[in-house]
């Protein structure tokens, strides 16, 4: 009998396509297992597209990959896990088209890279990526390998990929972020309902001393303001309990830890580390409010034809939404934005080399400005009530904002919106 050697390509053809299938990629159109803001009474400015997402701007698709894996002690290289991959793609899967775009830095302490090629030419090629800190090269580098397998032809390319930091939750100097996770997250990519909370690059992450993570929305101008749509999507790692704000309501009356260990390691970390779980709630006591730091990435795509100057103006009304929620870019936090517009479809490939585009006027372009302040303010309190309780690395525990306690002091403010 002749034994037949397996042919190694083929060998490493299925273990890739295992690990693809292995990795938890979950689509945006799966149906959300928390509440949104709305539910809860959370009043808004502004009118929200009927998914109240940035996939409510015709032909975006976001995709995630979820890893969660392990629990306890922290050991590098193998876990506690607690982080992912989150593909924003303006065009779709099967568009190579770039979109006009704008980039700005409320505060620099973080990253997103490609941005400098935006601001030299105006221009966004491909997805934007959005992961954990300590995973955006491996994230850039399999972006331009997947668009070469999908015979994307280029003799260049300067992927958009941003991040913040889930250190608290994540082995995150373990590198668990493989390139199959990211061909998962933009092969998973699709229309439709977004996931929010704890999903893709937000996993790992806490918002406004709260557990944080993935958040969007999305408003839709009247007729008479052009009928356009502004969506926001967002990856929340930032802000301060002491100065965090609901729809102009303090949350820092809410007493309930936000963070503490199930178990204490022995030895304890340097400084002490959180109190064991339990304790601050007997003595009702809140914890010690500590600097701001982590970071915020926001995306703001509209189907407003708009020039790479509008949109950078755009990017710049974020900041107006987060500071609604109580943020305050503080020294250790990273906030950057980058806007697109899917207007213009074709315009940088345009015979002859000359492309005649439209765009809206500044006279007409304030509306855009409210809709993305309302949009991005809501995208995040949407991030928090999304988000679920998380015990990561080192039995650390991050608490989600109890939801009950929201609309109590909705109502005690009498900001409670009516059903």
């Amino acid at each position: 009998m002749v034994t037949r050697r397996p042919d190694p390509r083929l060998l490493a053809a299925v273990l890739f396509l295992f690990a693809v299938a292995s990795a938890s990629a979950q689509a945006p159109s799966a149906p959300a297992a928390r509440p949104r803001a709305r539910d809860l009474g959370v009043p808004f400015d502004g009118t929200p597209g009927p998914l109240n997402a940035i996939t409510d701007v015709a032909g975006i698709e976001v995709g995630y990959t979820t890893l969660i894996q392990g629990e306890g002690r922290l050991v590098v290289g193998q876990g506690p896990v607690r982080t992912g991959v989150t593909a924003i793609l303006p065009r779709g899967r099967d568009s190579f088209d770039p979109v006009m775009a704008g980039f700005y830095a409320q505060n620099g302490n973080g990253e997103m890279t490609g941005t400098v090629w935006i601001e030299e030419a105006g221009e966004l090629q491909g997805p934007v990526m959005i992961t954990n800190t300590h995973s955006v090269g491996v994230v850039r580098d399999a972006v331009i390998e997947w668009q070469a397998r999908k015979g994307r032809q280029f003799s260049w390319l300067l992927p958009v990929v941003a991040e913040t930091y889930d250190g608290g939750l994540n082995d995150i100097n373990g590198f668990h972020v493989k390139k199959e996770h990211v061909f998962a997250a933009l092969d998973s990519a699709r229309g439709g309902k977004v996931q929010e909370g704890n999903v893709g690059g937000g996993t790992g992450m806490g918002c406004n001393g709260w557990k944080g993570g993935s958040g969007t929305s999305s408003r839709r101008l009247s007729a008479q303001q052009g009928g356009f749509t502004v969506g926001v999507f967002l990856q929340c790692n930032a802000g301060g309990r002491a100065s965090a704000r609901i729809a102009g309501v303090p949350i820092s009356e809410i007493t309930e830890p936000v963070s503490c260990v199930t178990q204490r390691l022995d030895p304890p970390p340097a400084g002490g580390g959180p109190p064991l779980c339990g304790e601050r709630v007997n003595r009702n006591e809140p914890a010690p409010e500590p600097e701001e730091m982590g970071s915020i990435i926001v995306v703001v795509a509209t189907d407003a034809p708009l020039m790479p100057h509008q949109l950078k103006r755009i990017a710049r009304r974020v900041s107006l939404g987060l500071g609604r929620d109580g943020m305050t870019a503080g020294n250790g936090s990273g906030d950057i934005f980058v806007a697109f517009s899917t207007g213009n479809p074709g315009a940088a490939a345009a015979s002859g080399g000359v492309a005649t585009v439209q765009m809206v006027t500044n006279a007409r372009i304030s509306a855009l400005f409210e809709a993305t302040v309302q949009a991005s303010e809501e995208a995040v309190v949407n991030a928090m009530i999304g988000a679920e309780t998380m015990t990561g690395a080192n039995y650390r525990r991050s608490y989600a904002i109890p939801h009950d306690a929201v609309r109590a002091l909705l109502r005690k403010y009498g900001r409670l919106r009516a059903p």
